[in-house]
């Protein structure tokens, strides 16, 4: 078991043993997932953060526009 210690601005260490097994460094960006037990960490992807990102900005100019609204208006 490892264990690690909050601060008063609610930062931590990661373990040594943890970060390695996760594979992450330093930049790296790490998601808290919850699920029914508690939490799961892992290590987000380059490509997943970039995908998310990009996608976000590209549906939102796709499907939220005037030409849309008046296509869309008899559904």
């Amino acid at each position: 078991m490892l264990t690690s210690r909050i601060t008063q601005k609610g930062q931590t260490t990661i373990p040594r043993q943890v970060r390695a097994r996760l594979e992450v460094h330093p930049g790296d960006q790490i998601v808290y997932e919850s699920t029914a037990s508690g939490f799961v960490i892992r290590k987000i992807r380059p490509f997943e953060a970039s995908w998310h990102a990009g996608i976000e900005k590209s549906l939102e100019a796709e499907w939220n526009s005037p030409e849309d609204d008046e296509d869309f208006r008899d559904l």
